[in-house]
């Protein structure tokens, strides 16, 4: 009988025990989430400014209404609308150029889906993020016309992604230095009499001899080495998808075949 009391008293005690760590658990993140509000707009933003854009910022924007327009406020994403009429809305501009110039170092690019936006020899020498606003790469083009040599010249750790960008003659992208990371775009070159100048990316650097890292550094050694870093992208036209004229080399090249495209993966170091 005692035996009996014993046991009933510690399998008790034991579920006691569960129902007050599950409470203290549930107590700690209601707690974190609270402490999280308590926090002034500025205060939050400041920390969403250091989440990527897709799919953390994306996230966090859901949470509630509050995040939400936190998360999508101007101050971290920049718009390029081509149908804005008010030039005095804060953070939205009329081409992708003018939203380039007034970005500041770690700002995203929003480039609004729809028709066409125009641009050439944009050079970018700071750390940027150029997002495309449609659901999918084809629903946000950009466009280089003949007599430009790119449509960007990326001279900066810089991203690209859910885009198209069609260089009627030259590159579509051209590095001179930086991590460049291009992923989920459409690089489309036409084909023409001149075919040997149309390269979707060419690269210019002169690779991670240059680099001086810090001693026992091994993170700031990474990003300061140049590379382009390629991922789930389609390449048309050309007479070639990737020139290097520095002493970058293409490496670990993976191609996925579909009925409707090929997808590369790949990195130029």
């Amino acid at each position: 009988m005692e035996t009996e009391e014993k046991s009933r008293w510690k399998r008790g005690r034991s579920k006691s025990s569960l129902d007050i760590v599950a409470c203290s658990s549930s107590s700690s993140s209601s707690s974190s989430s609270s402490l999280m509000n308590s926090l002034d707009d500025g205060c939050i933003m400041h920390i969403f400014s250091f989440l990527s854009p897709i799919p953390d910022r994306y996230n966090a924007a859901l949470v509630s209404r509050r995040w939400y327009y936190l998360a999508c406020h101007p101050r971290l994403w920049l718009r390029v609308d081509r149908a804005i009429k008010d030039s005095s809305e804060p953070g939205v501009f009329p081409s992708v150029e003018t939203a380039v110039s007034a970005a500041r170092p770690g700002d995203t690019i929003l480039i609004g889906a729809g028709g066409s936006h125009h641009v050439h020899d944009i050079q970018i020498k700071k750390p940027l993020c150029l997002l495309g606003g449609g659901e999918h790469p084809d629903e946000t083009t950009l466009v280089c016309s003949r007599g430009s040599e790119s449509a960007f010249e990326f001279l900066s750790t810089c991203k690209i992604s859910n885009l198209t960008v069609k260089a009627e003659l030259g590159c579509c992208l051209l590095h001179r230095s930086g991590r460049l990371t291009i992923e989920r775009c459409i690089l489309l070159c036409d084909e023409n009499p001149l075919d040997y100048l149309s390269c979707a990316i060419v690269s210019t650097a002169k690779g991670p001899s240059d680099v001086v890292p810090i001693p026992g550094d091994a993170l700031s050694a990474l990003v300061q080495a140049d590379i382009v870093s390629v991922s789930r992208t389609r390449i048309e036209g050309g007479s070639k998808a990737v020139s290097t004229i520095g002493t970058l080399a293409l490496q670990r090249v993976r191609v996925i075949y579909s009925r409707t495209a090929l997808l590369f993966w790949f990195d130029v170091k």
